[in-house]
């Protein structure tokens, strides 16, 4: 395992038509480039994760998974506009000698992407064999395959979308409320929004799982409990958990760049631009999930050329993408198995 630093010290130009003075992208690597070169896995990761895939993804990567570093060259860049050493909204601005915070760009996923493409060209890589991502992730690996249609061999997206729903901009736009009404969060300090961003991490929650998850989970055995309930303790015990790895400027950005996700802006159509993308494709959707339910995927598997679609019976909703790696690795198996359409 290798963690680097990119450093790109020229203007990086954005989508929303502004720009970064400069770029600093980190990233990890596992395994090796084989002489055929032709074993890269990229992983694209989903909102608060980092680059380090073993680290978030076990049991589809790390040693005796399907994705391991004795087989596979795995690589996985941390997103612009994120809090894990890629530029984001606590980067030093050169231009003002502060943190940008709230004064952070647009970013859209096309600028990801056009970062991720940063990275691959200064790593020298011509072919990857897979480029998978869950969420987010799946966002960024599909609009890098309508842009790179021939670099790409396999593309698996799991969980996401061909542009982002009107429930799941509901979602995130009352995390932002959330954040926003923490005074803190417009005091530009390292730690603004804290309790806001405990609050908008509660909400994701509900939207990350479902009805029957928190029944089961979070019931309640005594019957003449009036407060200070299981499921209350939960959503404070994973808002703390999240404020303690993250910021609210980054989230509060990312959000906003998922929001942005649309493969059909300036391309005609959705439909169209799906139509661009040439990598064998594996959609996986997840019965479970309320946040992108599964006629989204069945949408991209329908105007995705040589798409498959599969679906996982899940009792973890959104989060079953991370979880249930045994399910995702016998489906990516088979998947590899069926041969590419003519």
């Amino acid at each position: 395992m290798s963690q680097e630093v990119l450093t790109y010290p020229y203007p990086f130009n954005l989508e929303c038509g502004q720009s970064l003075p400069e770029l600093q992208i980190t990233y990890h690597t596992y395994g090796k480039l084989n002489p055929e070169k032709n074993n890269v896995v990229w992983v694209c990761h989903a909102l608060t994760a980092n680059s380090d895939v073993l680290d978030w993804w076990k049991g589809l990567f790390g040693d005796n998974s399907l994705y391991n570093a004795e087989e596979y060259f795995i690589v996985c860049a941390n997103i612009l506009g994120s809090c894990y050493g890629t530029t984001g909204p606590l980067s030093m601005n050169p231009e003002t000698g502060q943190p940008y915070y709230q004064n952070f760009p647009a970013i859209t996923i096309r600028d990801m992407v056009q970062a991720h493409e940063l990275l691959r060209q200064h790593l020298e890589i011509n072919q990857i064999h897979t480029v998978i991502g869950g969420s987010l992730g799946g966002q960024q690996a599909m609009e890098w395959a309508i842009q790179k249609p021939t670099i790409i061999q396999n593309l698996i997206i799991v969980a996401t979308n061909a542009y982002h729903s009107p429930w799941g901009i509901g979602f995130n736009e009352a995390q932002r409320m959330a954040i926003q009404a923490d005074p803190t969060f417009y005091q530009n300090t390292p730690d603004g929004g804290r309790n806001g961003l405990k609050a908008a991490r509660a909400m994701a929650l509900l939207s990350y799982r479902n009805y029957d998850t928190y029944t089961k989970t979070q019931r309640e055995e005594d019957l003449n409990k009036t407060d200070n309930y299981k499921a209350s303790s939960y959503q404070k015990y994973q808002g703390e958990k999240l404020v303690n790895r993250f910021d609210a400027y980054a989230y509060f950005s990312l959000s906003k760049t998922m929001d942005s996700h649309n493969v059909g802006r300036n391309r005609g159509s959705v439909e169209a631009a799906l139509a661009q993308i040439k990598a064998k494709t594996l959609v996986i959707g997840i019965n479970s999930d309320v946040l992108f339910p599964v006629s989204e995927q069945k949408f991209l598997a329908a105007n995705i050329k040589n798409a498959v679609y599969v679906e996982i019976d899940s009792f973890y909703g959104h989060d079953g993408f991370l979880i249930e790696t045994p399910k995702l690795t016998q489906l990516i198996e088979s998947f590899y198995e069926l041969p590419v359409a003519k």
